[in-house]
């Protein structure tokens, strides 16, 4: 019988999903693993693969139409099989229902408890074995995940790219209970309203979450950044005689942190309901700006990569969250997080928790001003904040103290962190 291409899931938070243009046309064959439409998310612009092998018989959901994730947006034509002399829909398989009666995927999904990560060569090797959809795989063997005990919910129980548990995650508890939101001002003549976009809609709801679910605790330090302004003037004065491209202060920020964490391990953790889970690898997710809001891409096993390697990581995953080409596995996962305000002449500010992380960063503009130095002398010096954000039930204040200080250390000492 005729089967129905549905609008796949293919990220934790998406709910629905757009099609930004179809790959192929009525009457065309498919086959399992064909890209088949570009399709865009609340955070990213991916391709989407036929689950199954057939003829292309009828398109649902044009280009440009948004429709919520199960709501089956194409219909499929198996092998031999003949569409209806009168014109009419072929009988599909299942009882699916067309795209106007159809459920949203959401209500309908089951949860899946994440699996542990496995060794990547296990993980590789059990996973070709296993039913899944080629970019399943894919998604698998870039996080280092075992396919072997996860619940498929493609077509004949085919594990597809929404099933893949996101490497080291662990459950977001929703709120005991929602608030009732407070009533705005009523829009006017000259206001505008603006819709809510799907990306902004999870940011409310993740937010949310962390502020009512985890009890926050906040430590300030002010760091010496000259030490780190005249490294990295050196270093850049190297590499652009090299040819090379220029480090910026966040990159050894950003190495900082990751080296930190590495000497007070319990700091790189989630709370797991009845136990924390602290993490082997630190997975680094960096705050960047888009149009719609924040997204979180991760450098992943940052702790092996060196200050050039996270530098061009960076600039890698944020030009492509810019333009929506981030892939599912490039955003989820991560263990701690870094949001820096500095080039927005931020001096100081509190981050929010990212859900399931026990901590995140939050990074000032480096400013000059008197100091006291050595023998009691004032001179200007160059000074930057930067503030912790803890989650409470996983790290202790002395704990996070301790962090910080090795951090402190690094800045103001930048050739550490090349050992």
């Amino acid at each position: 019988m005729a089967k129905y291409i549905e609008m796949p899931k293919l990220a934790d938070t998406m709910t629905e999903g757009t099609v930004v243009k179809w790959l192929i046309k009525e009457g065309d064959k498919v086959s399992t693993g064909d890209e088949i439409a570009e399709v865009e998310t609340d955070k990213a612009t991916m391709g989407m693969e036929a689950f199954d092998s057939g003829t292309v018989h009828k398109i649902l959901v044009p280009a440009g139409q948004k429709v919520p994730c199960g709501t089956p947006i194409a219909m499929l034509l198996m092998k031999g099989e003949v569409a209806p002399a009168d014109g009419s829909m072929p009988v599909v398989g299942g009882g699916a229902k067309p795209a106007a009666a159809a459920a949203p995927a959401a209500a309908q999904a089951s949860a899946v408890t994440p699996a542990a990560p496995a060794k990547a060569v296990t993980a590789a090797d059990s996973n070709a074995r296993i039913k899944a959809s080629p970019l399943a795989k894919k998604v698998a063997a870039a996080q280092g995940v075992s396919l072997a005990g996860v619940a498929g919910t493609g077509p004949g129980g085919r594990i597809i790219a929404r099933d893949v548990p996101a490497a080291g995650s662990a459950p977001v508890a929703a709120p005991a209970a929602a608030a009732k939101p407070i009533a705005s001002t009523p829009a006017g003549e000259g206001d505008t309203k603006i819709a809510l976009s799907g990306m902004r809609r999870i940011i409310a709801e993740r937010l949310l979450a962390s502020k009512t679910t985890i009890p926050h605790f906040y430590l300030t330090i002010e760091v010496d950044a000259g030490p780190l302004m005249a490294f990295r003037a050196a270093a850049n004065a190297a590499s652009e005689a090299a040819g090379g491209p220029k480090l910026t202060v966040n990159d050894f920020v950003l190495k900082a942190v990751v080296t930190a964490a590495t000497k007070v391990p319990a700091v790189n953790a989630s709370f797991a309901g009845d136990q924390i889970i602290q993490y082997g690898s630190v997975h680094l997710s960096v705050a960047v700006s888009v149009d719609d809001g924040l997204l979180t891409p991760v450098i992943r096993d940052a702790q092996k990569k060196s200050l050039r390697e996270i530098s061009e990581g960076v600039k890698d995953l944020a030009g492509r969250a810019r333009t929506k080409k981030l892939l599912p596995n490039e955003f989820v996962g991560g263990t701690i997080t870094v949001s820096n305000l500095g080039a927005y002449g931020i001096e100081d500010f509190c981050a929010i928790v990212n859900p399931p992380q026990a901590m995140i960063i939050a990074v000032g503009a480096i400013v000059k001003k008197p100091v006291v130095g050595a023998n009691d002398q004032i001179t200007v010096g160059q000074r930057m904040k930067i503030t912790l954000s803890g989650d409470h039930r996983v790290v202790d204040g002395a704990v996070a103290a301790t962090y910080l200080g090795e951090l402190k250390k690094l800045i103001e000492s930048p050739a550490l962190m090349l050992l």
